[in-house]
């Protein structure tokens, strides 16, 4: 993959964002290349951005990690279909932050509209791409997954 600046603006970004819009303490380990198909977890949410840089942001985890964000942003436990749609407004939320911390660096993106994944779906390895861990909490995991469309 060729150097792309943008690229490094969405990865560094979207930990920015995390960090920003998750009131936990989480924890991010360095970023590295995603050189595999990747089965994701319990639940998910991914994020498709055109303009500067055509890709996809996939955060996953356990329905556990994202109870417990759930609660600590709304102050109670988050089950079945609220844990869902919690999951595609945490989503949303972080997308739109994502796009106005962006253009502060003069990257423009526009977002779609986030899509719930779930139940060990194939993410092809038909792009490349970027994978960040997070602890948060020191108990509880999620992955950033950046994937670039080939140009």
């Amino acid at each position: 993959m060729s150097f792309n600046p943008s690229i490094t603006a969405v990865l560094n970004g979207s930990i920015h964002t995390v960090h920003r819009m998750i009131p936990l303490e989480i924890k991010n380990e360095e970023p590295s290349l995603l050189n595999q198909t990747y089965m994701n977890g319990d639940l998910g949410v991914l994020i498709g951005m055109t303009g500067d840089l055509a890709c996809q942001l996939l955060i996953e985890g356990s329905e556990a990690s994202f109870r417990l964000i759930g609660e600590k942003m709304y102050g109670w436990p988050l089950e079945g279909e609220m844990l869902s749609s919690f999951t595609g407004e945490l989503g949303n939320m972080i997308a739109g932050n994502l796009a106005t911390h962006l253009s502060e660096h003069e990257v423009a993106i526009d977002i779609t509209t986030p899509t719930l994944v779930g139940g060990n779906k194939k993410v092809e390895k038909s792009r490349e791409g970027f994978h960040v861990s997070l602890s948060i909490e020191k108990e509880h995991q999620l992955s950033l997954f950046l994937m670039v469309e080939k140009t």
